[in-house]
């Protein structure tokens, strides 16, 4: 494993799972939000975030934390290893929540509160973006290890091993 995503429903710990692999293997980390938004709440240029990215994509060794569904293709070719986080909804709204009012070394700022949008995403996911992402791992080919985890304790078990 030289170049892993790890994608997921927002809340489901996409970026304390990716900040373990870091840890276990040495692999740079990149967050997908920490590029996407600003210290000032905005967002970058679309231009820039993906000149970012491709600049990420480009280099031998890393892992990227995010879901950014128009940039999962590019994302797929270039990497040899995805890890889903396909977990209940449930635990991913229970996951945002947990995380209002603390730093974040994925977020330039601290959430003061559950966006009722954000937590709408968080409750369609399943619905609206896990089948498109599903879609994308069949049809993007061969070469890759996917590990897709349905809990958190699949995901420490893998840890462990």
């Amino acid at each position: 494993m030289e170049r892993a995503i790890v994608i997921g429903c927002p809340g489901a710990g996409k970026s304390t799972f990716a900040r373990r692999l870091r840890d276990a293997t040495g692999l740079p980390l990149y967050y997908l939000d920490a590029i996407w938004h600003r210290p000032d709440r905005t967002t970058a240029p679309r231009e820039e975030f993906d000149a970012r990215l491709c600049a990420i994509l480009a280099t031998e060794r890393w892992i990227v934390d995010g879901n950014y569904i128009r940039t999962l293709p590019m994302r797929l070719k270039a990497c040899d290893t995805v890890f889903l986080l396909d977990y209940p909804t449930e635990v991913c709204l229970a996951g945002a929540a947990e995380r209002v009012g603390r730093p974040r070394e994925d977020l330039p700022w601290v959430e003061e509160s559950f966006d009722p949008e954000f937590r709408r995403w968080i409750e369609t996911f399943s619905a609206e973006q896990l089948p498109q992402i599903y879609a994308m791992l069949e049809s993007g080919g061969a070469g890759r290890e996917v590990r897709i985890f349905h809990s958190r304790e699949e995901a420490d078990a893998w840890f462990r091993r």
